[in-house]
């Protein structure tokens, strides 16, 4: 089982996922039609960072049931995507956390700036660019990998790595300019 739960220093936004050896094949030939419910579903909720930066603006408040829902919402997402790039073979639940982990810890509203909800999707602008390209790379490799699984059963494990490298980064920047739970600027590492 993967741990997210670290020191005091790690951000606070952590993703991992559990590697497992042996695959199911049959889910992984047919993933992009079994996705397809899931995915519907997930679409048609949507986390929305302007109502939180205008609270924190006008009232320097960020609501826990509005965490609450960011954060459910956010791990329903994050199983939706592993189901997706083939890192897990379970169907995404839409309350139980399974093998696939995201942990968001509580915003304070006294300790996040008022101000930087208005330009932290601006200040994040190099992490999309970095992230574009990145995406790009793990659709290549989600590709190799889903060959591999159908031919030997087994997801390799640096590809494996990398996917879920490239999903942490995306979530620490979701946590950073979108969900508005720090004000701490994500780092540049899949790591």
């Amino acid at each position: 089982m993967a741990s997210i739960d670290g020191a005091s220093g790690d951000y606070p936004v952590r993703y991992a996922v559990d590697y497992t050896e042996g695959r199911d094949r049959v889910s992984v030939l047919f993933r992009v039609l079994l996705i397809i419910p899931a995915f519907v579903l997930a679409s048609g909720l949507s986390v929305v960072g302007a109502p939180v930066a205008l609270m924190l603006l006008f009232r320097h408040k960020y609501p826990g049931w509005w965490f609450e829902w960011n954060r459910e919402l956010s791990r329903f997402n994050a199983r939706l995507g592993a189901y997706a790039l083939l890192l897990r073979d379970e169907y995404p639940s839409t309350d139980e956390e399974q093998s696939v982990h995201l942990a968001i810890d509580a915003p304070v509203a006294a300790q996040l700036n008022r101000w930087l909800p208005l330009v932290k999707w601006l200040l994040a602008f190099p992490h999309y660019l970095v992230l574009a390209v990145l995406w790009f790379a793990v659709l290549v490799t989600t590709a190799v990998a889903w060959l591999a699984i159908l031919i030997t059963g087994k997801y390799p494990r640096g590809l494996f790595d990398f996917s879920v490298g490239v999903a942490q980064w995306t979530n620490r920047v979701m946590g950073y300019a979108f969900l508005l739970v720090t004000d701490r600027y994500p780092p540049f590492s899949l790591k």
